[in-house]
């Protein structure tokens, strides 16, 4: 855009151009030889191991008596267009127009005379793709209520779990989700209003709120998807079925004294009767 060699002064055409005279003197310094040299090493890592990332690059190349920090390391990449590859899949991603409830839980999630339950999503990788799975727990016994696998973010398979969770173990009094679009669309939050049920959402900060579920894909992920490559989502489907049924009856729970989900559930429950 910039002509050095018209008779219309630089100062001249950066001002009808809008342009900064700093940015049209600065000349670009070419890469050092150090950093060409870094930079084949570190395309020679990341073809051997594309998961590390900045930090554990930069430890390799120390290991190998190049010293060299972090943050270069990271300058060096960006500018070669490299990342780690790591799993970027957000499931909890609202949506405008959507209605978005208060956060109610404040402690209830861990009384057991309070009925709470609680919808969230994961994703689970296969031999070829991946599958999308929601269930329903309930928080004072995280006993797995229903679940559902799904290829698709849609709102029908977590419309559809809710509903087998509600017809099987009744209404809960409070339910609480993560703003994500499949749970603030008016489908979802319909078959709560007409339970009457009060509909919770996290909000920000309340993370901790999450880290039963978190812990819940924990179990699913390492304990069952990990050690096997599902080929289909039938074959998926039909482990899953088998874990949760370990896991609600059979899998002591460490945070409930070494009882079973299942087991817990009926002891609370024989508590919110009594209460």
């Amino acid at each position: 855009m910039i002509n050095r060699e018209a008779a219309l002064p630089i100062v001249r055409q950066c001002e009808l151009l809008e342009l900064s005279r700093s940015s049209v003197y600065c000349q670009p310094r070419p890469v050092s030889a150090a950093d060409l040299a870094l930079m084949r090493r570190l395309d020679e890592l990341r073809l051997a191991h594309p998961f590390l990332g900045a930090r554990k690059l930069a430890a390799m190349l120390k290991l190998e008596g190049l010293a060299v920090g972090r943050r270069h390391v990271r300058t060096l990449l960006r500018r070669m267009g490299l990342e780690a590859i790591y799993r970027k899949r957000r499931t909890s991603l609202p949506e405008q127009g959507h209605t978005l409830y208060p956060y109610l839980l404040s402690g209830a999630a861990s009384s057991c005379r309070t009925k709470c339950g609680r919808a969230e999503v994961t994703y689970l990788p296969m031999a070829r793709g991946f599958l999308y799975l929601v269930e329903i727990l309930d928080l004072a016994s995280r006993k797995v209520l229903a679940w559902r696998p799904s290829n698709t973010l849609a709102t029908d398979s977590c419309v559809e779990a809710l509903q087998e969770a509600l017809n099987r173990f009744g209404s809960p009094e409070i339910f609480n989700t993560d703003q994500g679009a499949q749970f603030a669309a008016s489908a979802f939050s319909a078959v709560l209003q007409a339970q009457g049920i009060r509909i919770s959402m996290d909000g920000k900060g309340r993370w901790i709120d999450n880290v039963f579920v978190e812990r819940l894909w924990r179990s699913v992920k390492y304990e069952a998807v990990y050690l096997h490559a599902y080929e289909s989502p039938r074959e998926a489907n039909g482990a899953l079925e088998r874990y949760f049924e370990f896991y609600n009856g059979r899998r002591p729970h460490q945070a409930l004294d070494g009882r079973t989900p299942e087991g817990a559930y009926s002891a609370i429950n024989e508590v919110r009767q009594a209460a």
